[in-house]
């Protein structure tokens, strides 16, 4: 977009009509990306900050990890001093030039299918100080957005996206009772690996349980044995050791199974 191609048809004066010539690069937006950009536009008109940092973060603009409160003050010391200023008093390219040092700060990557957009404002801030510098942006252009979203994700557009996908549904729902009983067939399988699992786990920590028991056993009876036979005690100590020996035996077979 740039001066050069655009027109006016003066053919219905009471309704005149925007023509666009000449669009060799242009740019496309996906479902998710008009929804989110429209909604930061609303947020934004509505000056409400917070929604529009959440809506960054929720969109993948900014990092998941991003100070929700820190990004909100930052957009609402950019976008704060331009309010209700006609469109002679506001300079697009210094806000473009102030969000993209909040974007740096915030680690936010420019998304290329932005760029045009970003362009675009500037060719219309030239424009529209030419054509009516003293035009009220705010409330001119809530009320298109606010229907253009209503079109994107109100019922009017549900019902149109259930009618595109009514052929899809229609060809797979003889299959949903098939495939329904096959996820019950695998829930029930790993149930049962769950169930096996939990089962092994039990029977290892009772062994180990054991284990220990018989290891401290026999611990404690060698070491008795030790303390008899450096007494000189000449009764006990062999089979206190003995004994010290099988309980370690024991367990050792238990930490083996």
């Amino acid at each position: 977009m740039h001066p050069g191609n655009i027109f006016v048809s003066y053919e219905h004066p009471e309704n005149p009509q925007y023509i666009g010539i000449d669009c060799g690069i242009v740019g496309s937006l996906n479902k998710d990306d008009k929804r989110y950009l429209a909604e930061n536009f609303i947020a934004f008109f509505n000056r409400d900050y917070r929604k529009v940092a959440e809506l960054h973060v929720d969109s993948g603009w900014v990092p998941r990890d991003t100070n929700i409160e820190d990004f909100e003050f930052a957009i609402r010391t950019v976008c704060e001093p331009i309010f209700e200023k006609p469109l002679a008093e506001i300079s697009f390219g210094h806000v473009l030039l102030n969000l993209f040092n909040t974007a740096r700060r915030f680690n936010m990557e420019v998304q290329p299918q932005l760029v045009l957009l970003q362009k675009t404002l500037l060719y219309v801030e030239g424009l529209g100080r030419q054509l009516y510098p003293q035009l009220d942006l705010w409330t001119t252009a809530k009320p298109f957005l606010e229907t253009w979203l209503r079109d994107q994700v109100g019922i009017p557009a549900i019902i149109r996206s259930l009618k595109e996908k009514a052929p899809f549904w229609a060809e797979k729902l003889p299959e949903l009772p098939e495939l329904f009983y096959d996820s019950l067939q695998q829930h029930k399988a790993l149930q049962q690996s769950v169930d096996r699992l939990f089962t092994q786990l039990d029977k290892q920590r009772n062994r180990h349980g054991r284990s220990r028991y018989l290891f401290g056993i026999g611990a404690t009876l060698l070491l008795s044995g030790t303390i008899l036979v450096a007494a000189k005690i000449a009764v006990w100590p062999a089979w206190v050791i003995a004994g010290g020996c099988v309980a370690w035996i024991a367990g050792w077979r238990y930490t083996r199974q």
